[in-house]
């Protein structure tokens, strides 16, 4: 499995082609990581990232982006959800990288949650440069409010593998950090060149979101 990451940054005008509605927000961040994971696989050493995104009743589309080192990614989503109590959600992800870092990635995404709990999967196809697999991803989350968040997340089908994620986020002045703790036996989950354990790795991170309009 050769799964990463990298930044987008660009569909702030399909905000503008779209209605009219009685609610509607549009938002945007940056970031910086000190180790860039994701789904439990390391991707690259202090990475910068932003997004844009589009929201309306219930709709969201979206695009976000991140640098990896040899090159950048950039990830383009849209969807649907709602609920208040019991949250559902279904939508649409491609991840697109540049200098062969590695190839296209396109899923169906599907979420239910209910208070601290949440349930996530991920149906996909990844191109392998001209030899495709099809996987699947899901994942459990238990975040209390104001307290750590415990993750278990799974891959299957053609890409196999299970990751343990142990994590907390505060505000601070306007801005989101974090830190969390990840642990596999089968994933590659730190710098396979810092001379320490690829079971463990952990990350920090600092993160700004900037509202541009709502209405």
């Amino acid at each position: 499995m050769n799964k990463k990451i990298v930044p987008g940054f660009a569909l702030a005008a399909a905000a503008v082609a779209l209605p009219a509605v009685s609610h509607a927000e549009v938002s945007a961040n940056i970031g910086w990581v000190s180790d860039y994971l994701f789904r439990g696989v390391f991707q690259e050493d202090s990475s910068a990232s932003a997004g844009i995104d589009f929201e309306s009743n219930g709709f969201y589309i979206g695009t976000w982006g991140a640098d990896v080192g040899d090159g950048l990614e950039t990830d383009l989503y849209f969807g649907y959800g709602g609920g208040e109590d019991f949250t559902w959600s279904v939508g649409y992800t491609g991840y697109f990288y540049t200098d062969d870092f590695d190839d296209t990635y396109q899923e169906i995404n599907l979420g239910i949650g209910y208070g601290i709990f949440s349930l996530d999967v991920a149906v996909g196809e990844w191109d392998g440069f001209g030899t495709p697999q099809d996987y699947t991803f899901g994942s459990i989350t238990i975040a209390p409010e104001k307290w750590p968040y415990f993750k278990f997340g799974s891959w299957g089908d053609d890409f196999d593998g299970d990751y343990f994620e142990l994590g907390y986020s505060f505000d601070f002045m306007g801005l989101d950090l974090s830190i969390a703790l990840t642990y596999s036996d089968d994933l590659q989950v730190s710098d396979p060149d810092d001379g320490e354990s690829a079971e463990y790795g952990i990350a920090f991170g600092i993160t700004k979101s900037l509202a541009l309009g709502s209405r």
